[in-house]
C-alpha cells in the first residue's frame, strides 16, 4: 500500500505530480527520497528521550526569585529614608561650631570653589579651583570655549549613539548653558555670575551629587558605594551653604562680608561693592536658588520612591494591580 509520504514531495511536502520532479521546489523525487531514507532509518532506531518532569511552579502568581524581591525591597527603603536622613544628619552636624568647621573645611569648601570654576568655564574663562581660592583668567579664551563645546558635544553624541538618555540630556543642557554664558552674557555680567557661582554653584553641585542616589540600576554609581559618598558630600555642602543664607534673611550680620585671608574680598563683598547688588537682592537670589534645588530634590525623591515601589508591584511582592509584565 502506498504510504501518505509517497504521495507528497519529500522535500517541500507539496502534492506529488505525475512527473520526475516536483513543480513546487524543482527537486527530483528519487534523489530526495534517497537522501531522506538514511535519516528516516536512523530516527526509527533511536530510543525516545525520557520525559522530564516539569517543576511545579506556583500557578496563582508569577515565580519570584527571592534575591530579586530582597533587592527591590532594599531599594524602596533606601529611597524612602536615605536622602531625608542625610539632610537631617548634616543639619545637626552643621548646627554645632566644630561640626560646621569640619564640614566646611573638608567638604563644602571644595564644592564652593568648584562652583566658581564651573561657572567660569561655562562663561568662557579658564579657571583652576584651589583650597579657599579659585584662579580665574582675566579674559575669555576662545580656544578653551571651543574645546569645552567639543567635549559637551561628544558627550551628547555618545549618549545618542548608546541610547543613554541622561548622557544625551546632560550634553545638550551643558551646550545650551555654555552658549548662554559665553555668547549671550557680557563680560561684566559673567564676572558677577562667577562670583555668585561660589555658593550658588555649590548648592547646584550638591544637589547633583545627591541626585546620584537615584541612578539607574546596573550602573557603576548604583552598584558601588560611589553614590553613598556623593550623597554625603552633596548633603553636607548644600546644608552648610543653605544655612548661611537662611540665617541671612533675619540677620544681615551673618553674611560673610569682609576680606578673606590671602584671597581678597569675600564673595558677598564683591557682589555688593563691585557689582552693586543690594543685600536683599543677594539674599533673595541665593534663597530662590536654594528653594529651586530643594524642589528638584523633592521631585526626584517622589519619582524615585514611586519607581522603586513599582518594582515591588512587578515582582508581586506587594499588591498593585500589575504583574511582572505590567507597565
Amino acid at each position: 500500500m502506498e504510504s501518505p509520504a509517497s504521495r507528497s514531495c519529500p522535500r517541500c511536502g507539496a502534492p506529488r505530480a505525475p512527473a520526475p520532479e516536483c513543480p513546487q521546489c524543482g527537486v527530483y523525487y528519487f534523489k530526495a527520497e534517497a537522501r531522506a531514507a538514511p535519516v528516516h532509518r536512523a530516527a526509527q532506531t533511536e530510543e525516545p528521550a525520557p520525559l522530564m518532569e516539569t517543576p511545579a511552579f506556583p500557578t496563582t502568581q508569577p515565580w519570584v526569585w527571592k534575591g530579586d524581591a530582597e533587592d527591590a525591597l532594599r531599594e524602596v527603603i533606601i529611597r524612602a529614608f536615605a536622602l531625608p536622613t542625610a539632610l537631617l544628619l548634616m543639619w545637626l552636624i552643621c548646627s554645632s561650631g566644630v561640626g560646621r568647621m569640619l564640614v566646611r573645611t573638608f567638604l563644602s569648601m571644595w564644592l564652593h570653589e568648584l562652583g566658581h570654576a564651573a561657572t567660569a568655564w561655562l562663561c568662557g574663562y579658564t579657571a583652576f579651583p584651589m583650597p579657599w581660592f579659585t584662579s580665574v583668567s582675566p579674559a575669555r579664551s576662545p580656544f578653551f570655549s571651543v574645546l569645552l563645546a567639543g567635549a559637551f558635544g561628544l558627550l551628547a553624541y555618545r549618549g545618542w549613539k548608546r541610547s543613554h538618555r541622561p548622557m544625551l540630556i546632560a550634553g545638550l543642557v551643558l551646550l545650551c548653558l555654555q552658549f548662554i554664558g559665553t555668547v549671550v552674557v557680557r563680560s561684566h555680567g559673567a564676572r558677577a555670575l562667577i562670583t555668585f557661582g561660589g555658593d550658588g554653584g555649590g548648592m547646584i553641585l550638591g544637589t547633583l551629587l545627591m541626585a546620584t542616589l537615584y541612578s539607574q540600576k546596573g550602573s557603576s554609581l548604583h552598584e558601588g558605594w560611589l553614590r553613598w559618598g556623593f550623597l554625603v558630600i552633596g548633603a553636607a555642602s548644600f546644608v552648610d551653604i543653605f544655612m548661611v543664607w537662611r540665617d541671612a534673611r533675619n540677620n544681615f550680620g551673618s553674611i560673610p562680608f569682609g576680606q578673606n585671608e590671602g584671597s581678597g574680598a569675600s564673595d558677598p563683598s564683591v557682589l555688593s561693592d563691585t557689582f552693586g547688588w543690594s543685600v536683599n537682592t543677594m539674599v533673595a537670589r541665593y534663597m530662590n536658588l536654594a528653594w529651586t534645588c530643594l524642589a528638584v530634590l523633592g521631585g526626584l525623591y517622589a519619582l524615585g520612591l514611586y519607581r522603586a515601589r513599582r518594582g515591588l508591584v512587578r515582582l508581586n511582592v506587594i499588591p498593585g494591580g500589575a504583574g511582572v509584565d505590567g507597565p
